[in-house]
């Protein structure tokens, strides 16, 4: 094959792959917006937000499987070199990640809707800074996916020692409460949402990870 012909094929794939990264970009932008209004609905009282969140993840569900039907078939049909081979399916790797934070949002206001019921826990604002930390480490995450960072994601990694702590103070608090009247579903309700955070942030490493295997090939 000629150089003349096989420019037009390179010149081809890389569209399809800007394509890709920014589908890319778009799912992390639904999934982050998730978690804002999962955060409302938890801490603001926004009855509202979970049924749009409901909606938003079917938008996450579909934008993750066309994603990936898009990183197979280049995989299949271009023959792509080591280093795009690696983008791809890192990207993979990458969405799954998205794809389960998504959902874990989208449990976070089903525990919403829950909880509103019962009188506010006292240690609701503790569960409000860890949540604020999921989101930070999301947010950072995204970060360095766009500007594709490998140093930002690694420091993903970092923040996630604090969100552990958080979990395990609060599992603590909320387990050996010895003083409980009345229905314990609240409690177990909390105890089910910060591991929904402590999932998210795993995940949100991983993506912090999967950046910076993407740039520089190293695990």
């Amino acid at each position: 094959m000629s150089i003349e012909s096989q420019e037009p094929l390179r010149i081809h794939f890389e569209r399809q792959l800007k394509r890709i990264q920014r589908d890319v970009l778009r799912m992390g932008a639904l999934v982050e917006s998730s978690c804002n209004m999962a955060r409302q609905a938890l801490f603001e009282g926004n009855l509202d937000a979970p049924d749009q969140i409901i909606l938003q993840d079917k938008q996450i569900d579909r934008l993750y499987k066309q994603i990936e039907l898009d990183c197979v078939n280049l995989i299949a049909l271009q023959s792509p070199v080591a280093q795009d081979l690696r983008l791809l399916s890192a990207l993979m790797q990458l969405v799954r990640d998205l794809e389960r934070i998504g959902d874990y949002a989208k449990n976070l206001g089903e525990v919403a809707v829950r909880l509103f019921p019962y009188p506010v826990s006292p240690h609701m604002g503790q569960v409000r800074l860890m949540f604020d930390r999921c989101r930070a480490m999301l947010a950072m995450s995204l970060v360095s996916l766009s500007n594709l960072d490998a140093a930002s994601g690694l420091e993903v990694r970092d923040k996630d020692d604090a969100v552990d702590l958080d979990y395990e103070t609060l599992y603590t608090l909320l387990t050996q409460q010895s003083d409980v009247l009345g229905v314990v579903e609240p409690i177990v309700l909390l105890v089910l949402l910060i591991r929904h955070l402590e999932r998210m942030a795993d995940h949100a490493t991983n993506i912090g990870k999967r950046v910076a295997y993407i740039v520089t090939g190293q695990r």
